[in-house]
């Protein structure tokens, strides 16, 4: 297999995300299971390098295609765009600047082939705002680069797969969003990348809107039978393991054990939630639908320890060795 080349996003600079990057290529595995090349800015990098106690340069690159990544050294893609004295742990609108220009930029290369996948560190909606940009986080701002009209978000830790049929609305506005066609194409949408990770005919279960799914009609106004049962039911009809809807709580306890391969959320918190008792350490946040493939850490800036060394790269890696299993090329493409 070759290895892949992964775009790797700096993620908000003043957040954990110079670190994490550092410390994860100390990590022999890393450069093992693909090409990292970093986007972002190198004396950022270098800063954060000192920080944590790395012991690998980086090199400033104008250009990705002069990449060598037979080299011990960091590959950074150099925006020159972090002024040195940016502190660690505070939203700037520069600062969120600098994340987006990333993402523009790994878009960029990964759309002209030089890349095989993005794998994203976390950055500052405030931030992002602050500078302009007033997307919700990286999936809508992905989706806008790509000129995807629809994406959904999956997150998959190493005992549960969550996929989102809304996120970053409120409860109420989630459950007036919520309808057949939405929810069946998110069901699609997650059934596909399942399959092309090699599950051949993956078993998903479905979350209701309401406890007890309603417990026909006791709870809520007939969300379930209005709004999720028919998409099941479409789906069942081309021949897939589908069920549903089904009460969260037990359906989640059913996932962890490894009754179903992949749980539809409705609406954030109902998938975050799960995920994230199981350890952000382990968590990886996939963006399902767009035209490349995105991976995530399923963390945040963590603006209270960022700038002392302390982050932990471990969901990084795992985010990055999902890029590679679903990269173009690789053994699970």
């Amino acid at each position: 297999m070759t290895r892949p080349t992964i775009a790797i996003t700096m993620g908000d600079p003043a957040g954990i995300g110079p670190e994490v990057i550092m410390k994860a290529f100390a990590h022999p595995e890393m450069l093992a299971m693909c090409n990292p090349l970093v986007i972002g800015d190198a004396n950022r990098l270098r800063k954060a390098g000192e920080i944590v106690g790395a012991k690998i340069g980086v090199d400033s690159l104008s250009d990705a295609k002069a990449a060598n990544f037979a080299s011990k050294n960091v590959q950074c893609v150099d925006l020159k765009i972090v002024p040195d004295d940016l502190p660690f742990g505070q939203n700037s609108p520069v600062a969120g600047e600098a994340a987006y220009r990333f993402i523009e930029k790994a878009v960029e290369i990964v759309q002209a082939g030089i890349a095989q996948g993005i794998c994203t560190a976390p950055l500052s909606k405030e931030a992002l705002h602050a500078a302009g940009h007033k997307y919700p986080g990286h999936t809508e701002l992905l989706a806008h680069l790509t000129g995807t009209p629809e994406v959904s978000m999956m997150l998959v830790s190493p005992k549960l797969r969550v996929i989102h049929v809304t996120t970053h609305i409120g409860l109420i506005d989630a459950i007036k969003k919520i309808e057949p066609g939405l929810v069946e194409r998110v069901i699609t949408r997650g059934h596909e990348v399942l399959v092309k990770a090699g599950i051949k005919n993956p078993k998903i279960g479905v979350c209701a809107i309401n406890p007890h799914a309603g417990e026909n009609g006791l709870f809520g106004y007939g969300e379930e039978a209005e709004k999720i049962t028919p998409a099941v039911e479409a789906c069942q009809k081309k021949g897939w393991d589908v069920r549903g809807p089904l009460p969260a709580d037990t359906l989640f306890f059913l996932a962890g054990r490894g009754d179903y391969d992949m749980v539809v959320a409705m609406y954030h918190d109902q998938g975050h939630g799960p995920i994230k008792v199981l350890g952000l350490e382990s968590g990886v946040n996939i963006t399902v639908g767009l035209p490349v493939i995105r991976t995530s850490v399923d963390h945040g800036t963590a603006f209270d320890i960022a700038g002392k060394g302390i982050a932990d790269e471990r969901s990084l890696l795992e985010a990055l060795r999902q890029a590679v299993d679903l990269a173009p090329g690789s053994r699970a493409a």
